[in-house]
């Protein structure tokens, strides 16, 4: 049967107008700058807007707290996880990487180690009982206060200086960055540059965004299991160990396999009762938490701007991501770890059924994180070391992606609700 839309997205619908008449500045408006705070929400967030998308962000971890956009119900949807006042990010250490940008390498480093013109670094061991480095340490990037340098009605940029052994994390040298944040009409770009100034180090940085495609609204199921993914160009990815490290290995995602997502669109459940996706995400793990590398090298040059490397869908909401980017490597993570304890922001999920409770639970959001080969740096033979390494003499690290949202017509076409 079709089920009928009721009070959660209005609600939403509902807080979105009234946060915008109070913080976005009117049509024609000269464009809020660094300092000026006309446009910092009473939460501490910072909007921004273009037709059919608002974003707030927050200076902790240059991150994205909330994206809202229409679906194909006319409701409006806050489709990634946060919280809801901007202080919070800083008071729990718990956030299990929320949304903002790790650094200053993301992903994991085997041992902890790397070696650069011969001399070896030691990184914080926080990952595995102390294996491994990951994201930066237990004070990388996205534990850090950024200091907001630009904001206008649709951009904001935000800077950080990481100095010579990183806080403590063990990267040499120092390192300035800026992240940049913009929207356009149904579109979301990320910008991200860092320059190395005293010593070489890894530099390779991501989005860490969790994403619900359905605001968490979806009456029927919590999960995103059922979400459609395509990655066109990923027909690798590097082997990992137990713990999620690498192995020096590439893999092929063989047609049909359990990680083909490259050959056609395929829900993220549509293989996760299957005895052989057991451990595909490290020990006594079942789902996906995944590098897969681009093989578009193969087909001649390219513009990354023309085509996506990764699309995801809901058939709830229609709601489709096609994500462009000019990395080679992406990320997908099930959220296989959350265990129902990280409550949904008052934006998100029902409030009138107690049998629906309003947290994220397991396979209940997606990551998708744009990036090189992840521990690069200690596989030399994969020839990502320029791409990783970078000296007072280097040009800058660059890091560009963009993100089209759009409702998916074919796939709403084809879902039928499930009757309750």
């Amino acid at each position: 049967m079709r089920f009928s839309l009721t009070l959660p997205g209005l609600a939403a619908f509902s807080y979105l107008t009234q946060a915008q008449d109070a913080t976005l500045s009117a049509p024609g408006s000269l464009p809020t700058i660094a300092g000026n705070g006309s446009m910092v929400r009473p939460d501490g967030k910072y909007a921004i807007q273009s037709e059919g998308i608002t974003a707030y962000t927050v200076p902790y971890g240059a991150t994205l707290s909330n994206l809202f956009l229409k679906d194909r119900h006319d409701v409006v949807r806050d489709i990634v996880l946060g919280f809801d006042n901007a202080t919070y990010y800083s008071e729990s250490r718990l956030h299990p990487h929320l949304n903002g940008i790790p650094g200053r390498y993301a992903n994991r480093i085997k041992n902890g180690t790397f070696t650069i013109d011969g001399e070896t670094y030691h990184t914080n061991l926080n990952d595995n009982n102390g294996l491994d480095t990951l994201h930066g340490g237990s004070n990388g990037w996205d534990y850090r206060n950024w200091t907001v340098v630009a904001h206008t009605t649709d951009s904001i940029t935000f800077s950080l200086i990481d100095p010579d052994g990183s806080l403590g994390m063990g990267f040499p040298g120092e390192v300035i960055a800026y992240i940049t944040y913009t929207v356009t009409p149904y579109q979301w770009h990320l910008r991200m540059t860092a320059l190395s100034t005293t010593k070489k180090t890894p530099i390779m940085l991501s989005s860490h965004t969790y994403w619900n495609l359905d605001g968490f609204q979806n009456p029927h199921t919590p999960l995103a299991l059922n979400y459609s993914l395509h990655l066109p160009y990923g027909g690798l990815r590097t082997e990992i160990d137990n713990i999620e490290v690498p192995t020096g290995n590439l893999l092929s995602n063989a047609q049909y396999s359990v990680n083909d997502f490259w050959s056609a669109p395929k829900q993220l459940g549509a293989n996760i009762t299957a005895p052989v996706l057991e451990g595909n995400c490290g020990y006594n793990c079942t789902g996906y938490d995944t590098c897969y590398i681009f093989n578009r090298d193969a087909y001649g040059p390219y513009n990354w701007r023309q085509a996506p490397v990764a699309s995801l869908a809901s058939p709830f909401s229609g709601i489709q991501i096609d994500i462009f980017t000019d990395q080679n490597a992406f990320q997908v993570y099930t959220c296989n770890n959350m265990n129902g304890t990280f409550a949904l922001k008052e934006t998100q999920g029902f409030y009138d059924d107690p049998s629906r409770p309003r947290v994220a639970q397991k396979y209940g959001c997606v990551v998708m994180e744009v990036e090189d080969w992840i521990d690069g740096i200690n596989y030399p033979e994969w020839g990502r070391r320029r791409k990783q390494i970078f000296g007072p003499g280097d040009g800058p690290y660059v890091l560009e992606a963009t993100y089209n949202f759009s409702i998916n017509q074919e796939l709403v076409d084809g879902y039928e609700e499930p009757c309750d």
